[in-house]
């Protein structure tokens, strides 16, 4: 069974795709993506062999051998000569996502979906930096755990500050606002005796989520 997590990186991948799963692991999402015709080619690269020869054998599994080939790859470092035009990137931190971005070309990447499981404030700014900016995103829970995953392009607007810190809002996932407000209050309580300065920027960030809720 897919998880959902894959099922929502999936939901953004659109017909006319050329994809890159940069990190593939088991090569699930590439996998789903050509078994639904969700795009018009994929392939599955990742960095680790081990990762990889369980990928490969989960396409011959899928007998998907010639649909979806896939890289022993750095990031997109072994792959710059192939065709492409979307990135997924997901279940990294953002310095090992901003790392992988140092090889990407706007000019021939048109398109991110990113999942990092850290840092998204650094994360957003810094594509912002690269040219690309957050479409949209979506929040899932899954195995105890908030997975926010976003389509990011070179036309859409910048972000304000609120967006850059907690995303943009999507009314289905409250819980989510309300699980960020939980943690900031616990950090803020923990810095009652830090600086002044270290305070009320975290109660100015409280202040901003609030709005959210």
């Amino acid at each position: 069974m897919l998880s959902l997590r894959i099922e929502t990186i999936a939901s953004f991948v659109s017909k006319e795709n050329k994809v890159v799963d940069v990190g593939c692991d088991h090569a699930y999402l590439a996998i789903h993506l050509v078994k639904k015709e969700l795009c018009e080619s994929v392939i599955a690269t990742d960095v680790n062999l081990n990762a990889l020869e369980n990928a490969k054998k989960n396409i011959k599994e899928a007998g998907l051998q010639k649909k979806i080939p896939t890289f022993l790859s750095n990031g997109i470092a072994g792959i710059l000569d192939k065709e492409f035009d979307t990135l997924v990137i997901s279940g990294m931190g953002t310095a090992t996502i901003l790392k992988i971005m140092q090889e990407v070309n706007s000019s021939k990447v048109k398109k991110l979906i990113i999942q990092s499981n850290n840092d998204l404030y650094l994360l957003r700014t810094s594509l912002e930096k690269c040219g690309y900016f957050l479409e949209e995103e979506k929040v899932v829970y899954e195995k105890r755990h908030y997975y926010v995953i976003g389509h990011y392009n070179l036309s859409a607007k910048p972000l304000s500050l609120r967006e850059k810190l907690f995303g943009k809002y999507d009314a289905k996932n409250k819980e989510y606002y309300q699980f960020l407000n939980e943690q900031l209050h616990i950090i803020y309580k923990k810095i009652r005796n830090k600086s002044k300065w270290k305070k009320i920027k975290l109660y100015f960030k409280i202040q901003l989520l609030k709005k959210y809720l």
